[in-house]
């Protein structure tokens, strides 16, 4: 009762003398920041709004337009051509408001309508000006002259200092492609790894689909076309991501990795402080909007909505599906240390705690002498397990009590700091060895530990859990469902480089600045466990250690050759690395294999992801080239260049929305909607991805000069093997030098093996590089 009586502004008692007021003057300046904040938040909200709805023209050209139509009128001239003297007289009540005032008004109206008509017609001209993808096909000094006057009128419309949302309502929606269309390219994708009797059935399938079910499915999915701003990414994050069942780390689940080359403290509260803050300074510009949406060719804009979720974000789980939870503002993060978890407020009246205080605060968890209370320290793996168990334990156990007030402080909170009591360290650039290639075992653990942890020290249903050892190394885990790595690595290279370049460290390596304020100490959140939800927590442990005993994972520096050496091949980098993989994948299982590369559809409003298929006719031929001992270099040579042509086709086909997986999965849901059963698309969508690839971003805000500071140079991130008996790559071509093979795969399997797949990787690379020298 006395802290209930403490946060009250004002008390009063009645005695014999009248009411006698007492005033907490502190408690009413509370109150009134409290206010303050919340109207300059809806204000700056209002006008974020403003300024993209009117994009891209700007709320002050109404007022140009006002000013430019009043002063025809007063010169007499009639610029409405009659539309102001029709509103005075049929719309207006001239007798109620006066001849004069009803001039103006009708003139306001006039000019609010041309002014809406403006904005309307720039930004159909601007939609249709990036609809124009011809210029993802044509290679560099081949610009077409109509490429050429796209550019020049697209530069009129690009502002030299955009918002973060200013181009989201001129993005064109993602296009339908033909179902014909899709149908041809699909077997083609195909052929290569299909034996002809194979392929045969394929195409009957493929014919019957044609002239039976699929024109029916293909006009349901037309008028979701037409109804929605992407017809993909809604039942891609429901039926991919939020309504699957099983566990979510390690199948779900990415992360990312800091510095490879650089340790700018050892001091584990500084790095927490320092990075927590920079992290915050990008959600502050998320906020605000004042954060630069990403140009491709400084020109075309990409979609970013996945921006709005970033921060503040849970995933709730289901019995059927689970739900993800945006709130729109959060003044703590929570901090899982030792099993004991603890809620810090970073923002105090308005003023965010500088470095020094924050160490201060995370220091005081880690020097917290208390133990956690029996289940505390496995609850985590509530959130690594299976989701149903989950989201039982959840409505039974976590629906009343410190229970729901903790698990809501989690919730609401604005990210996961999580405090690891291991270190964790990487030797730097690795040189091989004979027959012992790339031995690094602490990669090896750094990447296992962020990707899974020990099974109950991430809490995986959160947006994202920033990872501090104990050493002062970090990294990131992050739920898929909300975001695409690319957003992630955006956000993780701005606060890297906020961290380091900016903020910084003093020469002991604790954080810069002094203890200006004296704040109470992180809030320790409680738990009452009983033995029932313990026992559930206990088999969601054994259910995530299954899983991560089970991960082979290989982290494989490749540091003899580069994007450098790949360029001066006059061939596209991403192309050669994947040509590599299909190289070696046929070395290592001894036939080829459907295999994925992740690209974007960014250039479309709410665009995520689309699949490229690497293993392609030209791909095969190639490999089997490469096999073939009589053929001539110039042969393989000539295989090489066509398989790289035909893989940066089908990379430039999927960005720009003619793909083919995305349209085939919204065709196998609307059969579903239909209850209609398709042998062609059952197959399709059952068929395993037993090569999963996919590229990091680098440097993608040129916030940190790596030609300059090669030790800023990031290792990248990874995900788990998308298939039992297949391998998950992630890979980051860092810098001219340096490319970074995340390998992920099942020890279970008996067929994969991480450390000979990237082997079999650095030696299809030299092999290729070896047809050029």
């Amino acid at each position: 009762m006395a802290e209930a009586h403490a946060a009250v502004a004002f008390q009063f008692t009645v005695t014999h003398e009248g009411i006698d007021f007492d005033i907490n003057h502190e408690a009413l300046k509370a109150v009134f920041e409290s206010g303050r904040r919340s109207w300059v938040k809806k204000f700056r909200r209002f006008q974020n709004g403003m300024v993209n709805t009117t994009y891209p023209a700007s709320p002050l050209s109404w007022l140009a337009v006002v000013t430019a139509v009043t002063a025809c009128s007063l010169a007499r001239l009639d610029p409405s051509m009659g539309m102001i003297d029709k509103l005075k007289e049929n719309v207006l009540p001239v007798n109620y408001l006066g001849p004069a005032p009803t001039i103006y008004l009708s003139t306001v109206i006039f000019a609010t309508l041309l002014w809406l008509g403006i904005i309307f017609t720039l930004r159909f001209i601007l939609k249709r000006l990036l609809s124009y993808k011809g210029f993802m096909y044509e290679g560099r000094g081949k610009i077409s002259l109509k490429t050429k006057i796209w550019g020049m009128l697209l530069r009129c419309f690009v502002t030299s200092k955009p918002r973060l949302f200013s181009y989201q309502n001129a993005l064109p929606n993602l296009p339908l492609p033909p179902l014909q269309d899709t149908m041809r390219r699909y077997l083609l994708s195909v052929r290569g790894f299909l034996n002809d009797e194979e392929f045969e059935r394929m195409e009957l399938l493929v014919k019957d689909f044609e002239v039976g079910l699929g024109p029916r499915l293909q006009r349901y999915l037309k008028l979701k076309w037409w109804w929605s701003t992407n017809y993909v990414s809604d039942w891609w994050e429901e039926y991919v991501y939020l309504r699957g069942r099983d566990p979510i780390m390690v199948n779900s689940n990415y992360y990312g990795m800091d510095s490879i080359a650089m340790a700018p403290t050892y001091i584990q509260a500084a790095r927490a402080a320092n990075f927590t803050l920079s992290l915050l300074r990008f959600r502050r510009e998320i906020e605000r909007e004042t954060l630069k949406p990403l140009i491709m060719q400084g020109m075309v804009p990409l979609c970013s909505y996945q921006y709005e979720r970033l921060f503040n974000t849970t995933r709730i789980p289901g019995l059927e599906s689970d739900t993800l939870v945006h709130h729109k503002d959060s003044k703590h993060i929570v901090v899982i240390c030792r099993g004991r978890f603890y809620k810090l407020v970073f923002q105090v009246n308005a003023t965010m705690l500088n470095p020094a205080e924050l160490q201060k605060q995370f220091q005081w968890i880690i020097d917290d002498p208390s133990e956690p209370v029996d289940g505390e320290e496995h609850l985590p793996a509530l959130t690594a397990g299976d989701r149903i168990p989950w989201a039982l334990a959840r409505q039974r156990f976590f629906t009343r009590g410190v229970n729901k007030i903790s698990l809501r402080a989690i919730e609401m909170a604005a990210f996961i700091v999580v405090l690891d009591d291991e270190a964790q360290d990487y030797d730097v650039f690795p040189t091989p060895v004979k027959d012992n290639w790339n031995q690094n075992r602490m990669l090896d653990r750094f990447s296992h530990s962020l990707l899974a942890g020990n099974g109950h020290n991430r809490w995986f249903d959160k947006c994202f859990n920033l990872v501090i050892f104990k050493n002062g190394r970090m990294g990131v885990n992050a739920e898929h469902s909300l975001a695409d790595a690319p957003v992630m690595a955006h956000l993780f290279e701005y606060a890297f480089g906020e961290d380091i370049m900016d903020i910084g460290y003093n020469d002991d390596g604790s954080c810069k600045g002094e203890v200006k304020a004296t704040y109470a100490p992180p809030l320790r959140l409680k738990f009452e466990l009983s033995e029932e939800v313990t026992a559930v927590i206990e088999t969601s442990l054994q259910t995530a250690k299954k899983i991560s005993d089970d991960l082979d994972f290989h982290l494989l520096v490749h540091n003899q050759f580069g994007k450098g050496a790949m360029k001066k091949c006059k061939v596209s980098p991403d192309a050669f690395i994947q040509m590599g993989m299909q190289l070696a994948y046929f070395r290592d299982a001894g036939k080829f294999n459907l295999t994925y590369e992740a690209s974007m559809t960014r250039l479309f409003r709410d665009g995520r992801t689309e699949t490229v298929r690497p293993c392609t006719i030209s791909s095969c031929d190639f490999v089997r080239c490469m096999e073939d001992p009589s053929t001539t270099r110039e042969q393989r040579l000539a295989a090489f260049r066509k398989a790289c042509e035909t893989h940066v086709t089908g990379y430039r086909d999927a960005m720009c929305g003619m793909g083919i997986d995305r349209h085939l999965f919204c065709l196998y849901v609307v059969s579903k909607y239909l209850n209609e059963e398709s042998p062609f698309l059952q197959k399709v969508l059952s068929e395993p991805w037993r090569l999963s690839t996919s590229q990091t971003p680098h440097q993608q805000m040129n916030k940190l000069d790596i030609s300059k500071h090669p030790e800023f140079i990031s290792a990248g991130g990874g995900f788990g093997p998308v298939a039992h008996d297949g391998y998950g790559v992630s890979y980051i071509i860092a810098g001219e030098d340096v490319i970074f093979y995340h390998v992920s795969g099942n020890k279970s399997s008996g067929n994969t093996d991480s450390w000979r797949f990237a082997k079999g990787i650095a030696k299809a690379n030299n092999d290729i590089l070896a047809l050029f020298q």
